[in-house]
């Protein structure tokens, strides 16, 4: 799974990398929604100027997630074009990159995905019947009764009725 690039062997004028990293890179925690459904495809240019790693080019990835309106599972294809990463060479020892161009893709994510948005659009919309707000207001429920007086209040109310007659 991992995506290394030796900084001591890597040619002056960059060199170019294409290929896909497992689906299990984006390993999200049980709780999570989102679920990977294809592998993290990479098609990069990589180029090192003094102490700094340059990856420039395209990602993309698929996920299964869950419409935050109507609850349905569908799935949206993250895409970035012409992406630009500066990484910071600590040392001449080669370099995992695949964590970077997960974090890429994960930034990118939906925070509220709507299923309206997904590689098949599906009409996005709750059913009307559950909508509190689109109730009709000629309904057979009448208002709810005032709430019971709370008597530990007619004390200090007599209390205050004192200080008026001053």
């Amino acid at each position: 799974m991992p995506l290394l690039i030796d900084p001591s062997t890597l040619p002056e004028d960059g060199i170019s990398l294409a290929g896909e990293l497992p689906a299990d890179l984006f390993d999200f925690p049980p709780h999570d929604d989102a679920k990977a459904v294809s592998p993290l495809h990479y098609d990069l240019f990589v180029q090192r100027f003094g102490s700094e790693l340059l990856l420039r080019g395209d990602l993309q990835s698929s996920f299964e997630l869950t419409c935050v309106v109507t609850l349905q599972r569908f799935v949206q294809t993250i895409r970035l074009a012409e992406i630009a990463v500066s990484l910071e060479l600590e040392s001449e020892a080669p370099i995992d990159i695949a964590d970077y161009l997960r974090e890429e893709i994960v930034i990118e994510l939906p925070a509220d995905p709507r299923c309206d948005e997904g590689d098949v659009p599906m009409e996005c919309k709750l059913n009307s019947p559950y909508l509190v707000l689109d109730k009709t207001t000629d309904s057979d429920l009448s208002s709810p009764p005032p709430p019971p007086a709370d008597l530990r209040w007619s004390a200090l109310d007599a209390l205050s009725d004192l200080n008026d007659n001053h």
